[in-house]
């Protein structure tokens, strides 16, 4: 996609487009989709909702749009609170999953829709409908019907649309998800870098954890209905502030165990019998914790010997290819089984199924939770 200079719909109202939550909740009877969510979302931002199935995402992007009504707190677009205000006069620009594209409309009339339904004049409205042809490259393609297009130029289609009404905030709702995975990768940057163009506030749906950390500005994560932390993709990557999160987001080794000792003494009970040393700013207190890494942070050290201080070992239960990287399924302890992987060119030998494979962590690669709740899995 692309912009280009003699064209514009960026939205003329830059300052007064960010996006304030104030204690959301939206329930239906006994049921909380929605719990108290409360952040704000800066103009021009690309903010993204992520989290499994069923943990409230769309249910809040749909509050926002004006589809659904939450059941107490506000919601603000610039400093307009938009509760009672219906959707259609929220300024604000709908993708959905489902293309939600008119199969007897050609693509002119289908970007068009929302001009009409707005009384843009004629002459402004042909402007607008060749600028957004333009910025998502289907210049030329106005006359032709849905289904002479492909998935992903449909979804250029819908994109299209919504910025032609020149919308305060653009809202999408798993866009991407219909197509396959190679179009997803093109497609999303596509996206990212027309909203950087365009500097529009941006509210992302998605359950692709790779895709939210690659096009993001900030993220929400979200699980049971709670928004769990709020932050840049480095920030909820490399601090997670909740198991949930952590696990969630990249692959994560996580075990129950024991933080014993205080102060510059503390240690980690691991299973088969190890113990890891923890960085001394770790504020829990001693007792049972979850405790993991990410495969990435280890660092294998050889398949001969026992392993020493502060290294773990285990058996190689199976090897996984992944091109510049080989990821490998270790045993270190009965039924507790990790995941570790390593670049190929730091590898003398691949380690091969059987073999007793040592390696290490550094205390600030570990990732630690207090360690009273089960693990509950994801929907």
């Amino acid at each position: 996609m692309r912009t280009t200079p003699s064209h514009s719909i960026a939205p003329s109202r830059h300052e007064d487009s960010g996006v304030g939550l104030e204690h959301v909740t939206i329930s239906y009877g006994p049921t909380v989709a929605v719990s108290d969510a409360d952040f704000i979302i800066e103009p021009g931002t690309f903010f993204t909702l992520l989290g499994p199935s069923g943990c409230g995402k769309t249910t809040l992007l749909r509050a926002i749009a004006g589809f659904i009504r939450q059941t107490s707190g506000d919601i603000r677009i610039g400093e307009q609170v938009i509760n009672d205000v219906p959707a259609h006069r929220r300024d604000a620009g709908m993708v959905f999953q489902n293309y939600a594209i008119f199969p007897h409309l050609t693509v002119r009339d289908n970007v068009a829709y929302g001009l009409k339904a707005r009384q843009i004049p004629r002459e402004e409205a042909e402007s607008r409908i060749a600028a957004a042809l333009q910025m998502v490259d289907l210049t030329g393609y106005a006359s032709r019907l849905p289904k002479q297009l492909s998935g992903g130029q449909q979804q250029r289609v819908v994109i299209a649309r919504a910025l032609a009404v020149r919308p305060r905030v653009l809202l999408m709702d798993e866009p991407l998800a219909n197509l396959d995975a190679k179009l997803r990768v093109r497609l999303r940057g596509d996206i990212r870098q027309l909203q950087t163009e365009l500097g529009i506030t941006t509210i992302y749906v998605t359950h692709d954890q790779e895709e939210a950390l690659a096009i993001s500005d900030r993220i929400a994560v979200m699980s049971h209905g709670l928004v769990e932390q709020v932050g840049t993709p480095m920030e909820i990557y490399q601090q997670p502030a909740t198991l949930n999160v952590a696990r969630f987001i990249g692959e994560g080794n996580f075990v129950r165990t024991q933080l014993r000792g205080a102060g510059a003494t503390r240690v980690i009970d691991y299973p088969g019998g190890h113990r890891l040393a923890v960085e001394s700013g770790v504020a829990l207190a001693e007792g049972p914790v979850w405790v993991g890494f990410r495969p990435q942070d280890a660092d294998i050290l050889g398949t001969t010997g026992e392993a020493g201080a502060g290294q773990l070992a285990g058996v190689v239960m199976s090897t996984s290819y992944l091109g510049s990287s080989v990821e490998l399924r270790l045993e270190v302890a009965a039924g507790v089984v990790v995941l570790v992987e390593s670049r190929l060119r730091e590898l003398p030998v691949v380690p091969r199924p059987g073999d007793l494979v040592r390696f290490r962590v550094r205390p600030a690669d570990l990732l630690m939770f207090p360690g009273a709740d089960d693990l509950e899995e994801d929907e």
